[in-house]
């Protein structure tokens, strides 16, 4: 079992933060590791979506369901199939008067564990990474730019 918690205080609204963590389709453009994307389903408030991880030898395809509630900006993704026994991880985005407080956990195990073992020794900074990203991402989309 590997999990992680974290909150982080970013400078643009929710409802951006929840369009972008929302938006799978665009993850390969920015989120490391993410070599590939695809949306299986959609609706308003749900997605079934295929992603392409690949770190180091490993390159691993997997789905997941995620529920995307804008009344409460809240996005839970559930493993459906693929690498892992079980990968659950929730967002949370709770309005700041500095911005948007980032909610985030994520829980998972591989199925191998040589993956698992690998995974386990950078899995703290390589979620830190990919926090990081999103708000790297957010700062693209959403910073006004001085000309």
């Amino acid at each position: 079992m590997t999990t992680h918690a974290e909150q982080r205080l970013i400078r643009h609204s929710p409802e951006q933060l929840f369009d972008l963590v929302a938006d799978v389709r665009r993850y390969p453009e920015f989120l490391p590791w993410c070599l590939a994307s695809r949306i299986r389903k959609q609706t308003d408030s749900a997605l079934v979506a295929d992603l392409i991880i690949g770190f180091q030898v490993f390159k691993e395809q997997f789905t997941s369901y995620i529920q995307m509630d804008r009344d409460h900006l809240i996005i839970k993704v559930e493993y459906a199939e693929g690498p892992f026994k079980y990968l659950t991880n929730r967002w949370k985005f709770i309005q700041h008067p500095d911005g948007c407080i980032i909610d985030f956990y994520v829980d998972f195990e591989f199925k191998s564990r040589l993956l698992q073992t690998v995974i386990e020794n950078l899995f703290t900074e390589a979620v830190r990474r990919m926090v990081r990203a999103f708000e790297a991402r957010a700062d693209q989309l959403y910073t006004l730019k001085l000309e």
